[in-house]
């Protein structure tokens, strides 16, 4: 099982992720590591890439799995039920991750300043638009003490939209720097993870880390549902970890 952990600067108290396409037990087209249940794949592989996940998760005990549906719903991790329908979840309790699985779409990962709260959203951009960001945000008292992290997504070359998206994003800050024409009539390239970044300093979120990944492109390490129809899934996941004492120092 393969996890990346970027190089970003969170509390030594905070652990978090994702998974790439690699290193698990799913055989094709789900190869190798889907942490789906949804898209078809066998359900004793896809509960073995979770377990072998869980292993390597320092500081965690469980994971809390959602059953997206491209809305603006945020749980508790803590206390939501297997599979409840939502788009994102905040946590405090140390040991338990909040978990989104993406496949093009947008992973937002929160964190507090001094470690004590995470959350973590799934931001297509109907979910963006309809202020999945905000309802996640608002589980924080003050949005200064938070910073964010965009993790893999489908890269703005890529990314080939109808006006209605556009339409979707007309009174968003900076979305007139979001959108470039694309190559057929009546089509744009939309840039979401810069959308999501251009919402976030607008809300008062003073630092936001990028990844320059690009799911649609890079076959070989993400699943693109966009690229591919039937496909795996990532999953994306921040916790706190039991193993660590907080406030905590910074690691890079």
């Amino acid at each position: 099982m393969t996890m990346e952990r970027p190089l970003w600067p969170v509390p030594k108290a905070v652990g978090l992720g994702w998974t790439t396409r690699e290193g698990g037990h799913s055989e094709a087209p789900f190869n190798n590591n889907n942490q789906a249940h949804h898209v078809g794949d066998a359900p004793a592989a896809v509960e073995a890439n979770r377990a072998d996940l869980l292993a390597g998760m320092a500081g965690c005990e469980r994971i809390c799995w959602l059953s997206q549906v491209h809305g603006t719903q945020v749980v508790a991790a803590e206390t939501a039920t297997v599979g409840a329908e939502a788009d994102a979840a905040t946590v405090s309790q140390p040991g338990i991750a909040a978990a989104v699985m993406t496949a093009d779409c947008l992973p937002v990962f929160f964190w507090q300043d001094d470690g004590a709260q995470v959350a973590i959203a799934h931001a297509g951009w109907r979910g963006l638009a309809a202020g999945i960001l905000a309802e996640t945000l608002q589980q924080f008292s003050d949005p200064n003490r938070v910073r964010c992290g965009l993790g893999p997504a489908i890269g703005p070359g890529a990314f080939e939209v109808g006006m209605d998206v556009i339409d979707a994003f007309s009174n968003w800050p900076g979305a007139s720097r979001c959108f470039k024409p694309a190559g057929s009539p009546g089509k744009w390239l939309a840039d979401l993870p810069q959308l999501a970044e251009f919402w976030l300093q607008e809300a008062g979120v003073p630092a936001v880390y990028r990844t320059k990944v690009c799911t649609f492109t890079d076959a070989e390490h993400y699943y693109s549902y966009r690229r591919d129809g039937t496909t795996g899934r990532m999953v994306n996941v921040i916790w706190r970890r039991i193993d660590a004492d907080l406030p905590g120092g910074r690691c890079g």
